[in-house]
């Protein structure tokens, strides 16, 4: 075998981590810093962030936007945050490594400033979290981090290095210095197969049935399965349904896109699931959100499921045809042996119900008086998105205005959303724009989304990242109201005090800090200050007044 070098630690890490695919690395000092040297003499972009959470959120964006994996660090005391950040990144199945400083051994356990164990913080939100106590062992563990977070099911890896730092493994010589393998640079990193004889199930199944729908979920995403699925939908004449995170699998305008589906949804999507015999779940949860609360399908309808994770399928119901698969491997296999059939009733059915929906919601796309409506405005960010742009909403109501009402119309169009965390989509944008610094970043959030991590205006200012972030001002945390006002039962009292913010101008704050910034108060408006923000080449902050009083339709269900 080929003798593999020694080095230090330090230089090792910043040499691997280019080796796994690693062009930027977002932290918050004081964290491996001889490694953040190192880092610069390989042309690692350095991006210090404001907060160790928002780190792990750009880290986040990036992966998802990059489909590779990322990298974030800090220090010891800050490793709780960067901890809380990784909640996303956990449920969103992006392949964000985090690495950690901490206390040597000898200063552990005698109440040592800032010392805290980190193991409980990350192993709720990693695949793997693990101690590198001496040199010799990070090119292991440092190369089983990205084996780990991009195989499989994709998740954020975590390594606690010795020091409070870092630097106490990182200044030492690092024998064994072997890279990570080209594979783990990407995501997923491994395409296996499906199993034949499962394959003969669903393409039976799916043969013998009317009325098939897709369901498509994040896994599909993370496969980059699009081309697939619509290769699949276009065999069968079967419609499309996504959950919000796979909204972008296929144009709004196409055939068989019949909307988004679950709690967050258009009304015509639920009603496709309800009314089909046969459900194909692609790379999808069969979580609460994408189910309407497990009350979609119906009862009884058949269920195919594809997935890379074993674990997964049939875990909501009983029966399922499992197909273990890459889920864009397995698509292309199913596609090969299930019959082409001509588009017929159930294709037709499908695009009525889409048909009824849109009448259904053009009055509320077109409202032109009083305060903006947010069906309005997602009505006139959806013609001025460039044909190439990524639109990053945050969670709530921000991503239930846009993945439903916001139209995809061209095929160079993108959309991520926050995987359950308020507050992730303005850092998380930041990051998928180091991943795409050549396309436009769209952030689409809403007032109390954006002030937890308003901070990061400065970072996008001192390192030039520049996204436009559309931000939903109603001075509220809107989505709430519905349940604030029935825990009232009827009886007086402060409600806003639980829910409504003192009036704020984004606008100005941005300014302040050097970026763009543009009130918007009428609708008509909106264009022009887009056009301003994009000629800006500034990080730009588009503050739209919106109605307080909207609230968006609660899913449909059967």
């Amino acid at each position: 075998m080929p003798s593999v070098p020694t080095m230090k630690g330090a230089r090792y890490i910043a040499e691997a981590a280019q080796a796994a695919g690693i062009d930027h690395v977002f932290f918050v000092d004081a964290v491996l810093r001889r490694a953040l040297v190192e880092m610069e003499d390989v042309g690692i972009r350095r991006v210090l962030a404001r907060s160790e959470k928002a780190a792990a959120y750009m880290a986040d964006g990036y992966s998802r936007a990059a489909r590779r994996p990322a990298l974030c660090m800090a220090q010891a005391v800050g490793a709780a945050n960067l901890a809380a950040g990784l909640q996303d990144a956990w449920l969103g199945q992006s392949s964000v490594v985090a690495l950690t400083g901490r206390k040597p051994p000898f200063e552990q356990y005698r109440n040592s400033y800032q010392e805290i164990p980190h193991e409980p913080l990350f192993s709720a939100v990693t695949k793997m979290t693990a101690r590198v106590d001496l040199p010799e062992q990070l090119p292991q563990l440092f190369r089983q981090a990205f084996r780990t977070a991009t195989t499989g099911r994709p998740g954020p890896a975590h390594l606690d290095i010795n020091g409070m730092t870092g630097d106490t493994t990182a200044l030492l010589d690092c024998p064994g210095a072997a890279m990570p393998e080209p594979a783990f640079a990407r995501v997923p990193a491994y395409r296996p197969p499906a199993d034949p004889e499962m394959l003969r199930q669903a393409a039976a199944a799916i043969d013998g049935a009317s009325r098939p729908v897709l369901v498509v979920g994040l896994g599909a995403m993370v496969s980059q399965a699009e081309a697939a699925i619509v290769a699949l939908a276009e065999r069968l004449s079967a419609p499309v349904v996504a959950a919000l995170d796979a909204k972008a699998v296929m144009v709004d305008q196409h055939p068989l896109n019949g909307g988004i589906v679950g709690t967050y949804s258009r009304k015509c999507a639920n009603r496709i699931v309800a009314e089909a015999d046969l459900v194909i779940f692609v790379g999808c949860d069969t979580g609460d959100q994408v189910t309407s609360n497990w009350v979609l399908p119906m009862p009884g309808t058949p269920v195919v499921q594809i997935d890379p994770d074993p674990a997964e399928l049939g875990r909501s119901y009983p029966g399922t045809i499992g197909v273990q698969a890459d889920v864009r491997t397995g698509v292309e296999q199913l596609a090969a042996m299930v019959a082409a059939r001509p588009a017929g009733a159930w294709a037709a059915r499908a695009q009525a119900l889409v048909a009824e929906w849109r009448a259904e919601t053009a009055p509320a796309l077109a409202a032109g008086t009083g305060p903006i409506r947010p069906e309005r405005l997602c009505a006139e960010l959806t013609r001025v998105l460039p044909a190439d742009a990524l639109l990053v909403a945050d969670t709530g109501y921000s991503s239930q205005w846009s993945g439903t009402l916001v139209e995809l119309r061209h095929p160079g169009q993108g959309y991520m959303r926050a995987a359950g965390s308020l507050g992730w989509g303005f850092p998380g944008a930041l990051g998928a724009k180091c991943a795409l610094p050549g396309r436009p970043v769209v952030c689409f959030t809403g007032d109390g989304g954006f002030m937890y991590h308003m901070a990061e205006l400065e970072t996008a200012r001192r390192c030039g990242i520049h996204t436009i972030t559309v931000v939903n001002n109603n001075g509220c945390l809107a989505q709430g109201a519905r349940s604030i006002d029935a825990a009232y039962e009827g009886r007086n009292g402060n409600k806003n005090e639980i829910y409504v913010f003192h009036p704020m101008n984004f606008a100005r704050i941005a300014q302040s800090m050097d970026c763009f910034g543009v009130r918007v108060e009428k609708a008509s408006d909106f264009a022009a200050a887009f056009a301003e923000a994009e000629a800006s080449g500034r990080p730009a902050v588009i503050d739209v007044a919106t109605d307080p009083e909207a609230r968006a339709p609660l899913g449909w269900t059967p």
